[in-house]
């Protein structure tokens, strides 16, 4: 069972920029920034990747870490990987006042097969992966199920056709799609022109000598006296 809170332990560092993030991962870190909800000051940390992987496994959405001489609670407001080796290359961790409301992105996790596919042929598309939600931090969640069984071949599913319970409140456009089901796409076969067959024939119908040009020109030169 995911818990609320983890105990997370970051350690500031020094310097900023590319060579700096290096040195960390070097040493077995990842780098991050801290960014607080009631400044625009950041601060630059560390996380052992041991940490950071349990801290993931723990399920938690709140996080607790220590600033300096403060505690804070924060959220991961970023997380960004390799392209190839999905290693985590840095985080952003954002301060939260428990008590005031904020804006994550939740994933949208599809349930059930749709009819349009399962017996229609059809093929489904799912154009919006995550959207974002108001809540307390307490009350953030991972994920939401949206059921798309009832989908048909020319349905489509809209962000305001989820069902938010009442700690919810949704921020994306509504009319964003979710899902549908289109017909599949036939291959056409490609279409084959026939040769020209008349590019080299002459004025008559005739095939042009051999050498010459479209004319019937020989290309023989005559002399005049």
């Amino acid at each position: 069972m995911a818990v609320k809170e983890f105990k997370l332990e970051v350690n500031k560092r020094e310097g900023s920029g590319k060579k700096a993030s290096k040195q960390v991962r070097r040493d077995g870190g990842i780098p991050g920034v801290y960014y607080s909800h009631n400044s625009k000051e950041s601060i630059s940390f560390s996380i052992d990747q041991k940490e950071l992987f349990e801290a993931q496994k723990s399920g938690a959405h709140i996080f607790n870490i220590s600033v300096g001489a403060e505690k804070k609670n924060v959220v991961f407001k970023s997380v960004q990987y390799h392209p190839v080796t999905d290693d985590i290359l840095h985080i952003d961790l954002y301060g939260v006042k428990m008590d005031e409301k904020i804006t994550v992105k939740v994933s949208i996790h599809l349930t059930g097969d749709a009819i349009g596919v399962k017996e229609e042929g059809g093929v489904l598309n799912s154009p919006t992966s995550e959207i974002e939600i108001s809540c307390f931090p307490m009350d953030i969640i991972g994920s939401i199920d949206v059921d798309i069984s009832a989908l048909s071949i020319g349905d489509s599913m809209q962000v305001s056709h989820i069902k938010l319970d009442d700690k919810h409140e949704l921020m994306s456009s509504p009319d964003s799609v979710v899902a549908s089901v289109t017909h599949a796409m036939r291959e056409e076969e490609p279409v084959v022109e026939e040769e020209d067959k008349d590019l080299f024939m002459d004025e008559e119908g005739g095939e042009a000598p051999a050498g010459g040009d479209a004319s019937g020109d020989s290309g023989e030169s005559t002399d005049s006296e």
